[in-house]
């Protein structure tokens, strides 16, 4: 896709290191400190911030941000206009309004990750944002600070995971997933779509609705709202008959 090399629009850092066999395609911009691995692409206009490691055989889209500090292993592939490193989203209230909080950590993404277009992944208020061993990451997704994402998880298009919240290894999100911070979802989770997830949830359990609940007691629930309306009128005919 991109022959090794460096194309002449692009501005790479005369203290960066870029292995010889790597492509830096277009007005690409590499930042003092940061290191490019073996036989990775930079499509074109992909920005990676200081001290930036980019592991071997990656694949960084068009648009693609790091941000400063970060890391990506090997045979990492990030989809265009994704940004990895941005601030998480930390203020405190004082009598003058918000109060930007530093963020100061960063984001680790290990080996054979892949991250959809358009997703972001903040860095941690102090520490890192971790993204786990051959993780699959769709489209449009928000991973707030200081989230730990085990291996092998599935993260499904429109998912929000709050800050400080831990994913085991094999957990499932499908899509529009909404999960509250500082809860942790065990080994082989999975969430039915548009579910919300208010609380931590033990291993192995399949989750669905709003909020979130056991899926065969949700699908209990669902069943009986069917049967709602009938049972309201059954109940006034009896009240009716016990007036008479």
């Amino acid at each position: 896709m991109v022959e090794p090399g460096c194309d002449t629009t692009s501005v790479i850092d005369a203290e960066a290191s870029v292995d010889e066999t790597a492509g830096i395609g277009p007005l690409c911009h590499i930042k003092k400190g940061s290191r490019v691995g073996r036989d990775t692409q930079l499509v074109s206009s992909v920005y990676i911030g200081e001290h930036v490691t980019v592991g071997d055989n990656c694949i960084l889209y068009p648009g693609v941000r790091i941000m400063n500090g970060c890391r990506a292993g090997n045979n990492v592939i990030v989809h265009s206009g994704a940004i990895i490193g941005s601030d998480g989203f930390g203020f405190a209230q004082s009598d003058a309004g918000h109060k930007k909080i530093k963020q100061v950590g960063w984001v680790e993404i290990s080996d054979e990750v892949e991250i959809g277009a358009n997703t972001t992944i903040d860095r941690g208020a102090i520490g890192p944002t971790k993204i786990g061993r051959g993780t699959k990451i769709d489209n449009l997704v928000q991973i707030a600070h200081n989230v730990e994402i085990g291996e092998n998880c599935i993260i499904v298009s429109q998912v929000g995971i709050s800050g400080s919240t831990k994913l085991g290894n094999g957990v499932m999100l499908a899509g529009q997933v909404g999960l509250v911070g500082h809860i942790e979802l065990g080994d082989g989770v999975q969430v039915g779509a548009q579910s919300g997830v208010s609380k931590s949830v033990p291993p192995g359990k399949k989750m669905f609705g709003y909020p979130a609940r056991d899926l065969v007691e949700t699908g209990r629930i669902e069943a009986s709202l069917v049967r709602l309306p009938e049972l309201l009128k059954r109940v006034r005919a009896i009240e009716n008959k016990l007036k008479g």
